[in-house]
Order: C-alpha cells, then sequence, then structure tokens
C-alpha cells in the first residue's frame, strides 16, 4: 500500500520526507485558503531536493498553467481538488503525458458513481476541503479502481481504513503537530502503512 504525505511547506517537511520515504510527496499550490499554500516557485526549489514524486495540489487553476507545471518539472503529478471536468482531465493527460488524480469529495454514491466513471489515473476519495475528518468509508464499495483514500486518516485509524482496500493512503492532518509536519508522525505513518 502506497502513502503520500501532502501539505509539506517547509525545508524541515523535505528533509523528514526524503528521510523517511513516502511514496508521494504532496504540495498544495497558490490555494490561499490553505496554511498549507506553497507557491509554484517554492516547489521548484523544493523539488530539487526532494527523493519521491511531486503532486501538486491544486483547485481550479487554468489548464495552461498545471500543464506547464507538469512541463517543467515543477511537479510530477497534478492532483485537481476543483471543479475540474473530464474534458479538463483528459487535455491535461493529453497536453503532458503526465499522471493526473483527481478529488472526489464523497457524501453519497451518487459521488462515488462520478469518482468511478472519471478518465483521471487515479482517483482520491476525501470528505473534502482539509478539514482532517474521514467520510463514511462504507460508501467505498465496488468502486472498481484503485483508488487514494484521503480525509481523516491518523496512526489510530489506518488500520480500519486498509479495510477498504485503497491504492494508498493521503495524509495531511494526521502527519502535523500545531498545524505544521512533524517528523516523527511522518516516521511512523510511514512505518504503519508499510506494515498493512
Amino acid at each position: 500500500m502506497k502513502i503520500k504525505i501532502c501539505g509539506l511547506s517547509r525545508p524541515a517537511d523535505i528533509e523528514a520526507v526524503n528521510r523517511y520515504r513516502p511514496d508521494y510527496a504532496g504540495f498544495v499550490i497558490n490555494f490561499p485558503k490553505s496554511h498549507r499554500s506553497v507557491s509554484p516557485a517554492q516547489v521548484e526549489v523544493f523539488r530539487k531536493s526532494l527523493c519521491v514524486p511531486a503532486v501538486g495540489v491544486t483547485v481550479n487553476q487554468p489548464l495552461e498553467t498545471v500543464a506547464q507545471w507538469l512541463q517543467r518539472g515543477v511537479i510530477d503529478i497534478a492532483q485537481l481538488h476543483g471543479q475540474e471536468d473530464a474534458a479538463y482531465i483528459r487535455a491535461l493527460q493529453s497536453m503532458t503525458g503526465k499522471p493526473v488524480w483527481k478529488a472526489f469529495s464523497i457524501r453519497s454514491a451518487t459521488d462515488l458513481e462520478r469518482a468511478k466513471h472519471s478518465p483521471a489515473d487515479l482517483v482520491l476519495l476525501d470528505n473534502g476541503y482539509g478539514t482532517g475528518k474521514a467520510f463514511d468509508w462504507t460508501l467505498v464499495r465496488d468502486i472498481g479502481r484503485p483508488f487514494l483514500l484521503a480525509g481523516g486518516l491518523y496512526i489510530d485509524n489506518l488500520q480500519d481504513a486498509a479495510r477498504m482496500q485503497p491504492y494508498g493512503m493521503d495524509i495531511s492532518s494526521g502527519a502535523e503537530t500545531d498545524k505544521r509536519k512533524d517528523p516523527e508522525k511522518i516516521r511512523a505513518l510511514v512505518e504503519k502503512v508499510r506494515s498493512l
């Protein structure tokens, strides 16, 4: 099972990720509503010393902007969290040849159906908007495709989360202490997910 630590924003976060080696490192790019938001220029600097693939979390950014970040190697994977539709996803895939992930807030079986049929390379199932709370995982039945599980994942509920058989776990709040990434929590989370 894979693990992504998301919302990195400081050089110390990069050091921790390089030390404990989750499968992916996530950056919230140009989304000022989030305390984890960073600029493309910051990600570019972080990317130079990062040892794992960089995932750029974006919300309703212009298609050409995200394509440019992928083409320039600022990020390796685009993770879309806004109202980007299937046409946007297909265009981004076609323009860049890079993986495109799409996040879905799961509140009902209808939401799950939308995720099931998305042309994205991988879908992320979430409560939505970085609340640090889990959605009703019983909704995740028979999705029939690999998915990342996100939202409200902490060291003490990863065992339960693993029963949903996700491709991987996407963890942000659960890797923080006082809204800052905690190297010790990152270490423990990576070890736990690797053991599941």
